[in-house]
């Protein structure tokens, strides 16, 4: 067998032709292994794939100033959906509150929820390893159920669904921090901003960080009415706190406790609830309040208060001392990259007619307000930065490893083409390891994405593909050096003899990477070490032996012709 791929290494360096089709075939290998990731994407790009987890939550936010009822209304009707999933366990619902603290809820502000318009809901689902279906597929299934038909019960009600990460928790995976000097123009901005992420497709559960402007109503105390009719202004506070939140009224003693139990007092829900979110019913809920001054008579609170309509006073948000909001989007079962890209050109396309948009940096954008001058940047986070940050270091590790190489090939054959060529075998398996994440896109249901563990699968894949130029270059320079062959017959041979050792390497890699490749994180790193070893096998037994064949060895090596030396002898 190897005798016979010997003569075909010798046959196929010394043919001009053949030499050309394999350096052709090899080049046009790699430009298509590019353009499949850009601008075709065939093969899409992401930090890390879905996390098939046994738990998840589900957020749920109503609009600020919204009854605890209301919220119980639209959690009722997301359980109602859950509990008639089989795969389901058990859910809990906090109403008015954050669950308690997670991994993904230490990041998202899980604690900092404290009002009556807020709830979340955990679920525990059945091991991964007694369900078909991933929970990240469950979520997608659920999503458009759940808010098809709960948010519909109250206007501007945001129900979304969180995951534990797969990798480092970000505050979504797509997050546009707009900031600026003025909260009015910010606010505006924002909005505009959600409206592009609600028309990009594969963005969902989209919403601004930030809270509603509502209509409120600010309650003066006329002191002289007060003072005039023989009341006090104490009177009045403790009727409003007893109608509408309740208080402690007096105590009760216990033959059981050595403390006073206190009596709570407050109005009946249906009794302190407004009929409607207007002046009216507010002046009609306070005329049934009435006081009883020293004289007996009754005085109802409206003659001593004055109530004024006024807009909310909205929580300033900053970052670094600046002003700002954050405008958050998920990605339904896709990188976001792509729909962050859709969504960037679009508003350099469409915000030119209220703001003149520049570039700065690789994405972010500074938008100058035509009318105002005011100055806003909208600067990209969230997963997204994630990804370019990990991208770009682990780029920069795979560079390094790249010159590090080629200066300690240099130092060892003291030969640029030589370090070259290794270097030029190690680079070719990329090749494989993109065409293997294609191929495994086609056999699995959901996308199979190039991930952070895949480049992490390409840098080890380096040492490995170097490894095997290595074993035969140093054979081959062995036989010209110690036994006198000829450039072609030393590569061929030194090819075929190496080839055992260089094939049982490739499929013990293969073979204990595919425990990898079934792993929904590290999914990327087996098949990347699979395919990219196959890759790095045939550059270094067809490819390399060519462009050695192509190079001056013999100056390298200092060849001499030995008629007399057998390359059967012990080198």
């Amino acid at each position: 067998m190897f005798k016979k791929f010997e003569k075909l290494v010798l046959n196929g360096i010394q043919s001009s032709a053949q030499r050309k089709f394999i350096l052709i075939s090899t080049l046009i290998a790699f430009i298509i292994s590019v353009l499949m990731i850009s601008p075709t994407e065939i093969v899409k790009a992401k930090m890390l794939p879905g996390k098939n987890n046994d738990t998840f939550n589900i957020y749920v936010k109503l609009p600020t100033g919204s009854s605890i009822q209301q919220t119980k209304e639209v959690t009722d009707c997301v359980s109602s959906y859950v509990i008639q999933e089989k795969e389901v366990l058990d859910t809990e619902v906090f109403l008015g509150m954050g669950s308690p603290l997670d991994f993904a809820g230490l990041i998202k502000g899980s604690q900092f929820k404290n009002s009556e318009n807020v709830a979340e809901i955990v679920l525990n689902i059945t091991k991964k390893h007694e369900r078909e279906e991933p929970s990240y597929m469950m979520v997608q299934r659920l999503r458009p159920l759940i808010q098809g038909n709960c948010e519909k019960l109250y206007p501007n009600t945001h129900i979304s669904f969180v995951e534990p990460p797969a990798g480092p928790p970000t505050l979504s995976a797509i997050v546009a921090e707009i900031y600026g000097d003025n909260a009015p123009g910010i606010r505006k901005l924002a909005a505009r901003v959600e409206d592009v992420f609600k028309h990009t497709n594969g963005l969902v559960d989209i919403d601004i960080m930030q809270d509603d402007m509502y209509d409120t109503f600010e309650i003066i105390v006329n002191s002289t009415k007060i003072a005039k009719s023989g009341l006090n202004v104490k009177q009045l506070n403790n009727i409003l706190y007893l109608a509408f939140e309740g208080m402690d009224i007096s105590v009760k003693n216990s033959d059981k406790y050595s403390d006073q139990i206190p009596l709570f007092l407050r109005l009946s829900d249906e009794s302190k609830r407004f009929s409607k979110k207007d002046l009216d019913s507010v002046k009609s809920k306070l005329t049934s309040l009435k006081l009883m001054n020293k004289k007996g008579m009754m005085v109802p609170v409206t003659e001593l208060v004055t109530v004024i309509p006024k807009k909310s006073n909205p929580m300033i948000m900053s970052k670094d001392l600046h002003q700002m909001t954050n405008v958050l989007a998920e990605t339904d079962m896709v990188s976001q990259v792509y729909p962050l890209l859709d969504a960037r050109n679009t508003i350099i396309n469409t915000f030119s007619d209220e703001y003149k948009v520049e570039k700065t940096g690789l994405f972010n954008l500074m938008l100058t307000d035509k009318k105002t001058d005011k100055v806003y940047k909208l600067i990209w986070d969230g997963e997204m930065k994630v990804t370019m940050d990990t991208f770009r270091d682990l780029g920069g590790a795979f560079i390094a490893a790249l010159i590090l190489i080629f200066l300690l090939m240099v130092i060892y054959y003291k030969s640029y083409t030589l370090s070259g060529i290794i270097l030029l075998g190690s680079f070719l398996s990329i090749v494989g390891v993109i065409f293997g994440h294609w191929i495994m896109d086609i056999f699995t249901t959901d996308t199979f994405f190039l991930t952070a563990t895949s480049l992490i699968g390409f840098i080890a894949l380096i040492g490995i593909s170097s490894r095997n130029s290595l074993l035969l270059i140093d054979f081959t320079k062995s036989l010209m050096s110690e036994k006198g062959m000829h450039k072609a017959e030393a590569i061929a041979y030194a090819s075929a003899t190496r080839a055992k050792p260089i094939f049982l390497t490739a499929v013990a890699i293969m073979l204990a990477s595919t425990l990898l490749a079934s792993d929904a994180v590290f999914g990327g790193l087996g098949v990347a070490l699979i395919f990219g070893t196959i890759a790095a096998v045939v550059a270094s037994l067809i490819v390399v032996p060519v462009l050695l064949y192509m190079s001056d060895l013999e100056d390298h090596f200092h060849f001499h012709e030995k008629k007399a030396v057998s390359v059967e002898d012990p080198v």
